[in-house]
């Protein structure tokens, strides 16, 4: 266990050794346990969270906010567009000023070739810890809530296989952080991990570099496919999600035309039963109903999505209360 994560930032999924998070994932457990025992761990008591939204969220504002009340301090929910940003705040104005007024900053902004540039300009400049709650390359904490997932429902997620794939979605050109952390993360726990997608749908090449070297020095493997059923066939989990074409295009209206040739690639009862008898499906949410899964398995038996969503909150307090105390 590596416990001295006192002041750090979390913006990358490597920005934590697999140690380190082995160390977020036995604390998360840890407070899951004593909230379900109704014993209180006011941690950060009198800490307050600055939490900067570029984008909208559901999961993510709820969990940070609910998660800083349950240990003890406050979430200040700060909306770009109520702010000086754009008359002139610099993401180092940023960083100086609420790193004075605050005990930690957290930061959604998921703007292509911005998001991640922008956030690791607020850390350098900030006093306080720095958490990326998504940008245009990461989503660190969703997947920290994917593996403790996993390991609630599957146990050691050695030699296990889970297939992460591109699926149809009309709603918008989403980030392609999901799939990239996906495969950061798992391939340094020893898992099989496959990259399902269709050749316009490429993630960036030194993600893939990484996830390959990832996977070597774990004993898993990393393979990509470019056929929707294989990517399920034999899978141990499986998370279909879709994303937006950005390697390809940076105009989404193009992206939305190449998406229309793979509308097919829905998760269905008959893709589900190409994975084990046991698989488990997974989401980050919100996921296009009937477009991107069919009701029947989001809603059915091997869906996890809801325990998924809740663990958000429990690896998120895990990494506050380390880093913020």
């Amino acid at each position: 266990m590596q416990t001295d994560l006192r002041g750090r930032d979390l913006i990358g999924d490597l920005d934590f050794s697999k140690e380190e998070v082995e160390t977020v994932l036995d604390v998360a457990f840890k407070l899951k346990r004593d909230r379900a025992l109704g014993i209180p761990h006011p941690l950060l008591r009198d800490k307050v969270l600055a939490m900067l939204f570029f984008f909208t969220s559901t999961r993510t504002r709820s969990s940070f906010e609910a998660g800083m009340a349950q240990l003890g301090g406050h979430a200040a929910f700060v909306d770009h567009t109520t702010t000086q940003i754009s008359h002139g705040d610099t993401a180092k104005e940023i960083g100086q000023i609420f790193g004075r007024y605050y005990d930690g900053i957290a930061i959604r902004q998921c703007d292509w070739g911005v998001g991640n540039r922008y956030i690791r300009q607020v850390a350098q400049a900030s006093r306080v810890p720095v958490l990326n709650m998504q940008c245009d390359v990461y989503h660190p904490f969703q997947i920290l809530a994917d593996l403790m997932t996993i390991i609630e429902k599957k146990g050691d997620p050695r030699g296990l296989t889970i297939n992460v794939s591109w699926a149809y979605a009309s709603s918008y050109q989403k980030p392609i952080s999901v799939p990239q952390s996906l495969i950061l993360q798992m391939t340094r726990f020893g898992m099989h991990v496959r990259l399902t997608h269709p050749p316009e749908y490429r993630l960036m090449p030194e993600i893939l570099d990484q996830a390959q070297e990832n996977a070597r020095r774990a004993g898993g493997s990393f393979e990509i496919l470019d056929d929707f059923d294989a990517g399920f066939r034999d899978a141990d989990i499986v998370y279909p999600k879709s994303w937006g074409a950005l390697l390809t295009t940076d105009d989404p209206e193009e992206s939305a035309r190449i998406g229309q040739k793979y509308t097919d690639w829905i998760a269905d009862r008959r893709r589900m039963a190409l994975a084990k008898p046991d698989a488990i499906y997974m989401h980050c949410l919100p996921a296009d109903r009937n477009i991107e899964v069919a009701d029947e398995v989001i809603d059915g038996p091997q869906s996890v999505v809801y325990d998924e969503a809740e663990n958000r909150l429990h690896v998120q307090k895990a990494v506050m209360a380390l880093t913020m105390r």
